[in-house]
């Protein structure tokens, strides 16, 4: 059945590094909440940020990811308060005003409004509409988030996580973390944001010391790995571009854009490989990469099979088929090609991937190439697991995931067009100072960029990212601004109550 979120009375349980610091900021957040509400919290939610070491842009298109819990956070100090109403206020006052609802209105949220408060309506809708009740009961709550939004490294997963764990204690709901991952995936459609998942996943299930190999079909499932020792050991470096890229915001020509480029080109492959008339391509909504893939393969003798070979064998001859499926339009298609290459209209195309939801403007939709980032991507998620597992003492394992990180970053820059001039900038300056491999993270178009560095190169490193980027882009940079923009992490703790 699944394992609920763990409930801690210890923060060394929680966190890795800098474990008085956080000791600090949970007491100064208890001592604001009775400042504000005249009480002391029941309980505090959290739930982190992650960075996705590779597979970027695959979840939704039903392929695994290998993503980690982080220490940043979301956390949420919570009161009963009694009442019908739902209060809730932010640390950082002047940038989130107070919100104050009736239960009953939190179902209202208007997606075109880019409000603060729209992210926990999110996880508190969904998680009702989940156990099919119209509301509960009200409380306080006081946020203080350190995830930087826009850094892609999952600021409204943190938010829409936490504020779930919220909700459900209130109420009396012990939901397991399979649920709330999931239930928090869908919730973030109410902002017009289309999440495949992993963001939730790996927000609730992160587990301290090992990565999150993450699978979505043919039901969601994470399992732990354990990253290998090395001499000296590495660590992952997170520099932030400090380019936001709001979701909300660019969704339509960047993020929803990429998901209905792949959910037409699984439609069109389908057709291609001879299976869109099967039940379970027909049976799918949406039909993703994944979904036509194992079907093409459905009838496979793999009795005996090694299980990563075959994902390598089957990936591969998708790449292959890709460009035999989209070659012929190397510069993209218009709506009326894509239509047609479906036998549909473009209304009843725009119909079939839930265009109406998730709005996109584009003139030609680069099938060819996100196809060959999708398969090729996924490809290297099993590779790095594979390396990760196979506790082959002669490897370099520095050099042979780092390299499967910067062949990710090329893809994500040339075929999936996610890139900037500020992410690659950085995974230059970093890969010329010692890191093995360097990518960005999260959606891209900004945010955050991950370096695989070995720990004994790790100031050398932030020191070349701080004087050739930082110091010339930002030069008026708090300290505590740049610690918060770049630093050395390990895998964390997924999401919690703290009492």
């Amino acid at each position: 059945m699944g394992s609920p979120a763990p409930t801690v009375k210890s923060l060394n349980s929680v966190y890795s590094l800098n474990v008085e610091a956080q000791t600090q900021r949970y007491d100064r957040l208890s001592r604001k909440f009775a400042d504000i509400y005249g009480a002391k919290p029941d309980f505090i939610a959290r739930a982190p940020g992650r960075v996705n070491i590779i597979g970027e842009h695959i979840d939704y298109c039903g392929f695994p990811v290998f993503p980690m819990a982080i220490a940043p956070d979301m956390l949420i100090a919570v009161h009963a308060n009694g009442t019908d109403r739902v209060r809730i206020s932010n640390v950082n006052t002047e940038k989130y005003p107070a919100r104050d609802f009736r239960t009953a209105e939190i179902f209202e949220i208007d997606s075109k409004v880019h409000e603060w408060s729209n992210y926990f309506k999110c996880g508190y809708r969904g998680l009702f509409e989940h156990i099919g009740r119209s509301g509960g009961n009200g409380f306080d709550a006081l946020l203080d988030g350190t995830v930087p939004a826009g850094g892609g490294l999952s600021s409204s997963a943190a938010f829409v996580c936490a504020t779930q764990l919220a909700v459900q204690r209130v109420n009396g709901i012990n939901l397991t973390q399979v649920e709330l991952a999931s239930i928090a995936a869908d919730a973030e459609r109410y902002v017009g944001v289309n999440s495949g998942g992993m963001d939730q996943t790996a927000s609730i299930m992160g587990q301290q010391g090992s990565a999150l190999f993450i699978e979505f079909d043919p039901a969601l499932k994470a399992t732990p790995v354990k990253l290998p020792e090395s001499n000296p050991p590495f660590v992952f470096v997170i520099a932030n571009t400090l380019v936001v890229s709001d979701k909300h915001v660019t969704a339509p020509v960047c993020y929803n854009l990429r998901v209905v480029e792949t959910r037409i080109g699984a439609l069109i492959l389908a057709s291609h490989l001879g299976v869109a008339d099967h039940r379970a391509c027909k049976d799918a909504d949406p039909l993703t990469f994944k979904v036509a893939m194992d079907e093409y393969f459905a009838t496979q003798d793999t009795a005996g099979s090694d299980t990563v070979q075959m994902w390598i064998d089957h990936l591969s001859a998708m790449l292959h088929a890709s460009n035999a499926a989209f070659g012929s339009h190397p510069d993209g298609y218009t709506r009326e090609q894509m239509a047609a290459a479906l036998d549909m209209t473009p209304d009843a195309l725009s119909a079939a991937v839930h265009e109406d939801r998730f709005p996109v403007r584009a003139q030609r939709f680069k099938l060819l190439q996100r196809a060959q980032h999708a398969f090729s991507e996924a490809l290297r998620v099993v590779k790095f697991r594979q390396i990760c597992q196979s506790g082959d003492t002669r490897l370099n394992y520095c050099t042979a995931l780092g390299d499967l990180m910067n062949c990710s970053q090329d893809s994500c820059r040339d075929l999936f067009e996610c890139s900037c001039p500020e992410i690659d900038e950085l995974c230059a300056l970093a890969r010329r100072a010692g890191s093995f491999g360097s990518r960005l993270t999260g959606a891209g178009w900004g945010g955050c960029t991950v370096h695989l560095v070995s720990r004994d190169k790790v100031e050398s490193v932030k020191q070349v990212l701080v004087s050739e980027y930082y110091a010339k882009k930002f030069p008026n940079m708090t300290a505590a601004e740049l610690d918060n923009a770049l630093f050395a992490t390990a895998p964390g703790c997924g999401a919690c109550y703290y009492e």
